[in-house]
């Protein structure tokens, strides 16, 4: 190939024409339908890339291959953009030069697909290195917007647009040698282009000025009248891609900019109501966002309730499914047919986590693609939420309308008034309440309908009413109805319909959380039916019948530890784990699986554990081995196998207890852990520090030869510039170290005052970080103060108030005793070091409700107590002693017992102060104690 010549001057290079031609016929060979070795054509083009200037001939081919057809420029272009982002910084400056140059004319190319092309890799350019160094491109981008050439200004705004979307932020930044940001010269120019005569150009202008509603770059802000005027022009555009993204704009903006649109408020839902309507379905999905997006911005409910009786008709009539839906063919589907490859969904296993955690429920709507249904319905949910039952007046006449049709031709509209009475479950929970047996008793028949689509609806719907049918469990009539609704899931579950099938399990899981022990009676019969789908269903559904298995394990605990129950659960298992390999990725949910029926089983499955164990090592050493050596393993890496293997042998540690021990001793899984908590992959850590806590509990003495090693590892998650990124992994480390600590005391004493760094810091900077991780570090902190109090209590005056905060937000449980064992070793090590931060301390030991174990009992009245021979500043006491009176409303023993033992200590004085305030306490007690007493 053709080297830069003239002292690497970009305008200087030629390429050469036998090179030139061997790459174009290498790209119409990779384009043509009937090439049989694509990899062959891929593996030469590599190769090709290798020469410093083989991107300069990609640039020539887009840039003036006049003679090639479209398609073979284009790919020429798209190899390009390809080759920008792996190859940029290491390409010569003339290269990047030459490209550059022949980019510009690009974007005025006389076919659409070049130009559009040309905006990608101008785009791809922005992004890598900004516009900082390419002046010519600013000045190229005005001067076509400015010209009366539609396809320069086509070819601009395509390449601006795409700019705005990628990297919004590098055109509203000060550039060097410019007076003013980028943005303040392109955003009029986008703002008159909403009038022009291109419905094109007003797409693209619109669009590029929406991706600047987050940011609100000052140019924006300033002219908000004029957008928003142009907003009202482009609302009747006659191109639904204008309407749709007018729409779009008044989202984002009632989303983040609310107040700008207030003075126009009824317009806008004026308008969103009327394209909610939209014969183009996109833009009425955009506009249906509307109502969601406002509920969500908690703006006031009053704006919209004037609308309601217009706007809940126009969602119900949305909810019917369109003759087009592409879920009326896949309903027809035949539960016997076996799933392709393209039917199953992507899967992700959850790292085990330790602690309490925020998670937000999985979307629980069986409909899988996002459309003006779901939309509708999703709005419906939402406003229910804020209006309540205002809106049933609206609604329910409508839905009993709709559910009294009769004929195969009304079933749609059967269908939405059952998504309907599901989408508002929970909002209106209050006003259906009186009439939900009934509703219930109405829904049940409809899992047996001949639709499937009802049938699968219901059994969503139902779910949804989980909560109300375990609760009135206690009454025959509940009983009676509880059966009839399990027994009709059931029934469906058995479905023929993989629509339903995938329905019914759903729901049924759903039954099973809030249902727990009332299960327990019909264990056989569900058992039965789970098992006799796990035989029935393909490989996608499957993976929903492990998890409601898994559910069923959680739900019912023990109670599942019989023989007769193991006999119909275990051998299809054991048969189905027999039958994947190690590199089946069908293994994943079994894996999940077998973790609760373990945890359920506890030490009654250790008749399956040897197996299950050894399985799990292997997994992680095929794993291990793939990763560096594929071919030898005879499997390509996948954390996903170690990740859900670790989380298994977590899953067996906490069932078997210390039964776990004979199974560790005899296998190399300390090393195997070892090397996962040191592993790339975060989630495979995050599992890794789980187990190793878990085996901490049980069987500490089989990771004694490499203790030191664990902790240092574990320390080293704690104090990671990337903790908020990881705040997982450094969460179960965390608790990891806490639960050693307590097991192998002073043998910790050689990292304590390096965990401690660790920990601190985060207690001191909480924000961002999640409660979980709070809450182990002021544990695991404790802990360590209690094993080695004479190590961290002459420290502790630089922690104790951030500590003593975190501690008072924690629950009363074991671990809370071990911290607060922890504090009583300190204080009795150093009571100095807690003077300063009385207030926190008393405030943190005020936060238990009780404490039920005596001997930490008597060890926090003694610290307590011992304060009083300590000649403490009457204000400081006066500042306990207000701050627990605050909080005495609710009543707690330690709040008031904290109170006494603090105001005693001057209750002998003279003070007129501590007289009166004396007298309040005393009151205060009395109070508290005839509470108690009535309550009792």
């Amino acid at each position: 190939m053709a080297a830069v010549t003239g002292g690497g001057e970009a305008s200087t290079w030629k390429p050469q024409e036998e090179g030139l031609l061997e790459i174009c016929a290498l790209l119409e060979q990779q384009m043509a339908p009937s090439s049989d070795d694509k990899s062959m054509i891929w593996q030469r083009l590599q190769h090709y890339s290798q020469f410093p200037d083989f991107n300069n001939y990609l640039a020539f081919i887009f840039a003036r291959g006049e003679g090639k057809s479209v398609e073979v420029r284009q790919a020429a272009g798209l190899l390009l953009k390809n080759n920008l982002r792996s190859a940029f910084k290491t390409m010569p400056p003339a290269n990047q030069q030459y490209i550059k140059l022949e980019l510009l004319p690009c974007m005025g190319a006389a076919d659409k697909q070049i130009r559009s092309t040309a905006g990608t890799i101008i785009s791809t350019f922005v992004q890598i290195a900004g516009v900082a160094g390419w002046p010519e491109l600013l000045h190229a981008l005005v001067k076509c917007l400015d010209s009366n050439d539609v396809n320069h200004m086509e070819g601009a705004m395509d390449a601006l647009s795409k700019i705005c979307e990628d990297a919004p932020q590098v055109l509203d930044s000060d550039i060097s040698g410019l007076s003013e940001r980028p943005i303040n010269a392109f955003l009029p120019r986008f703002l008159k282009l909403f009038q022009s005569p291109h419905s094109t150009l007003r797409k693209l202008s619109l669009g590029s000025v929406n991706q600047y509603i987050m940011l609100m770059p000052t140019v924006l802000h300033l002219s908000m009248d004029k957008y928003l005027q142009g907003l009202f022009v482009l609302a009747n555009d006659p191109a639904p891609d204008v309407r749709k993204l007018v729409c779009a704009a008044f989202v984002q903006l009632i989303e983040v900019r609310s107040a700008a649109l207030e003075p126009h408020l009824r317009n806008v839902i004026e308008y969103m109501l009327l394209v909610n309507k939209d014969p183009d379905d996109e833009v009425a999905l955009e506009a249906c966002e509307f109502w969601s997006a406002y509920c969500e911005a908690e703006l006031p409910p009053e704006n919209l309730r004037e609308f309601l009786p217009r706007l809940i008709p126009i969602l119900l009539s949305n909810m019917a499914y369109a003759d087009d839906d592409e879920s009326l063919l896949e309903a027809e589907e035949d539960g016997s047919l076996p799933d392709r490859d393209q039917d199953l969904k992507p899967r992700f296993h959850s790292s085990r986590f330790h602690g309490s955690e925020d998670v937000e429920d999985e979307d629980d709507d069986i409909v899988n693609v996002w459309n003006l249904r779901k939309c509708s319905a999703a709005a419906l949910d939402f406003l229910s939420n804020v209006f309540g039952d205002e809106i049933l007046p609206i609604l329910m006449p409508i839905v009993q309308a709709n559910l009294s049709t009769t004929g195969d031709e009304a079933w749609k509209d059967r269908e939405a008034a059952v998504l309907t009475l599901g989408a508002i479950g929970e909002g209106c929970i209050n006003g259906l309440y009186p009439h939900l047996s009934e509703i219930i008793a109405f829904l049940v028949p409809l899992v047996d309908d001949k639709f499937p689509l009802i049938r699968s609806i219901t059994c969503w719907t139902l779910s949804r009413f989980s909560k109300y049918i375990v609760q009135v469990t206690a009454h025959q009539a509940g009983h009676d109805q509880f059966d009839k609704v399990l027994m009709g899931l059931l029934r469906r579950i058995l479905d023929d319909n993989k629509r339903v099938q995938e329905a019914a399990c759903s729901a049924f899981a759903t039954l099973e959380e809030e249902a727990a022990e009332e299960l327990g009676p019909r264990l056989e019969i569900i058992l039965q039916h789970l098992m006799l789908a796990f035989g029935k269903y393909q490989r996608r559904n499957l993976r929903i019948v492990y998890d409601a298995i898994g559910t069923l394990a959680d739900a019912v605990g023990g109670e599942l530890n019989q023989p007769k129950y193991l006999e119909i659960l275990m051998p299809p298992l054991i048969a189905k784990w027999q039958q994947l390999s190690d590199s089946d990725k069908d293994l994943f949910p079994l894996l999940e699986c077998f973790t609760s029926i373990a945890q359920a089983l506890g030490t009654g499955f250790s008749q399956f554990a040897q197996p299950v164990f050894q399985r799990c090592i292997n997994c992680i050493q095929t794993q291990q081995l793939a990763k560096v050596d594929p071919v030898s393993a005879g499997a390509q890496y996948d954390k996903e196998f170690t990740v859900c293997s670790l989380d298994l042998l977590s899953g067996l540690t906490e069932g078997l207890g210390p039964g776990i021990e004979s199974l560790v001793s005899q296998s190399n899984l300390r090393d195997l852990l070892l090397q996962c908590c040191m592993d790339d992959a975060y989630d495979v850590r995050q599992s890794a520090f789980a187990l190793l806590g878990d085996l901490a509990r049980v069987c500490p003495v089989h990771l004694h030869s490499r203790l030191l090693e664990f902790l240092d590892v574990a320390a080293k998650q704690l104090n990671t510039p990337k903790l908020k990124e990881t705040v997982s992994v450094a969460n179960n480390a965390c608790w990891a170290i806490g639960e050693l600590a307590v097991k192998v005391h002073k043998e910790m004493s050689p990292v304590v005052l390096t965990v401690i760094s660790c920990l601190v810091p985060i207690l001191q900077h909480p924000e961002g970080l999640n409660k979980s991780l709070i809450e182990n570090s002021a544990i695991t902190l404790g802990r360590l103060a209690l094993v080695c109090p004479e190590l961290v209590s002459p420290h502790m005056e630089h922690f104790m108030q951030p500590w003593c905060v975190a501690l008072s937000m924690i629950r009363d449980d074991i671990e809370k005793e071990d911290a607060f064992r922890g504090l009583c070793a300190m204080v009795r090590a150093n009571p100095s070091g807690a003077l300063n931060s009385l207030v926190f301390m008393c405030k943190a030991i005020a936060s238990w409700h009780e404490i039920r174990s005596e001997d930490l009992h008597n060890e926090v009245r003694q610290v307590l107590h011992g304060y009083e021979q300590k000649n403490l500043v009457i204000r400081d006491v006066e500042v306990v002693l207000k701050k627990i009176l605050r909080t005495l409303e609710s009543n707690t023993p330690m709040q008031v017992e904290t109170f006494e033992i603090l105001a005693s200590f001057h209750g002998e004085k003279s003070n007129k102060f501590w007289t009166s305030w004396i007298e309040k306490v005393q009151i205060q007690v009395r109070m508290f104690t005839k509470i108690v007493q009535i309550r009792a």
